[in-house]
């Protein structure tokens, strides 16, 4: 397989992850080595398909709707390394909406590894204040003109 088959390969896997956690697919799942590591914030490094499952809880039972803006998202790839930037749309239980770019939540980056075709390691990069409702620490607050 050459350097470019390889990167697309991995690409679309990435894309999949998307794809299938948007539409809370089991098959999600299939994605994963046994032993995928993930770091998320506020919940830090777990472990294994368990801890996936335990990061989507968490997340999900956090708001009412989420999803990634699919169609906008960037993909970089070097090696077994794939990294996405994109945005999030969706609405917290407090039905307050986030709408990453318009909003000051809803931006990430993830950082995908992987062994052969499966995801080893998935660093997710953002801030869990989805909603914005830890106003103590905009330090710069939201000024007109202020672009998220």
């Amino acid at each position: 397989m050459s350097h470019s088959d390889r990167r697309d390969r991995l690409i679309e896997q990435a894309r999949q992850y998307f794809v299938r956690s948007d539409a809370g697919r089991e098959d999600t799942l299939d994605l994963f080595h046994e032993d995928i590591r993930i770091w998320f914030p506020k919940l830090g490094v777990v472990r294994g398909k368990a801890g996936f499952l335990e990061l989507a809880q968490g997340l999900l039972g956090s708001v009412d709707a989420f999803a990634h803006d699919r169609e906008a998202l960037r993909y970089f790839a070097d090696g077994d390394t794939v990294i996405v930037e994109g945005t999030t749309i969706g609405r917290g239980k407090n039905g307050i909406d986030w709408k990453g770019g318009e909003t000051p939540g809803g931006r990430f980056c993830s950082i995908f590894e992987f062994d052969g075709d499966l995801i080893v390691r998935m660093h997710i990069y953002l801030d869990p204040d989805y909603t914005s409702q830890d106003e103590a620490r905009f330090l710069w607050g939201r000024g007109p003109g202020r672009r998220w």
